[in-house]
Parts: structure tokens; C-alpha cells; sequence
């Protein structure tokens, strides 16, 4: 968990460092998006690799269980994948402008 907060606080930095002062002049909310989406890339990847881990050890204790285990797992993994696109979008895209009254 340690490890974890720690890779957050430098992707964040990271991510701060990198703006520059013209994009924040130009708009402040360009960089709530992309820290937005910077979160949840960290957030996808730090889920997938748990739910992983948590398989490869289910099979390693109950082999004649692979199969069930392994799709389960796909499955899992393909939902975050759908849900972090959808944020991807939501952050990058809509970059947290309202959307136009028509």
C-alpha cells in the first residue's frame, strides 16, 4: 500500500511539472483533465494488477479450477477496461465543461 500512495505522489508531480504556465493561462480546467485521466489510468492498472495477482494465486491453490478462475478474471478485467474508457472520455473530452444548452 506504501508503494502504491508513493507511485501516485510522483505521477502527480509528475503531472504538475509537466503543465505548462501558457495551458494554464489558456484555461484552468485543462489540467483537471489531464490529471483526471492520470488517475484513472493509475487507478485501472492498479486494479487489473490486483485482480491478477488475486488469480494467478487462486490457481496456484486450486489447479482444477483454472479454467472458471481464468475467465472470471477476463471478465473483470474487461468491465474496468470499459469503465476507464468511459472516464478517459469523461476527463479528456468533455474536460469539465458544461455541456452547451441547445
Amino acid at each position: 500500500m506504501k508503494q502504491s500512495i508513493q507511485i501516485l505522489a510522483l505521477a502527480i508531480a509528475a503531472m504538475v511539472a509537466m503543465t505548462s504556465p501558457a495551458a494554464a493561462a489558456e484555461s484552468a480546467l485543462i489540467g483537471g483533465g489531464a490529471i483526471g485521466a492520470a488517475l484513472t489510468i493509475i487507478g485501472a492498472g492498479y486494479g487489473i494488477g490486483r485482480i491478477g495477482s488475486a488469480a494467478v494465486e487462486s490457481m496456484a491453490r486450486q489447479p482444477e479450477a483454472a479454467g472458471n478462475i481464468q475467465t472470471a478474471m477476463i471478465i473483470a478485467a474487461a468491465l474496468i477496461e470499459g469503465v476507464t474508457l468511459f472516464a478517459l472520455i469523461v476527463c479528456i473530452g468533455g474536460n469539465g465543461a458544461p455541456f452547451p444548452a441547445h
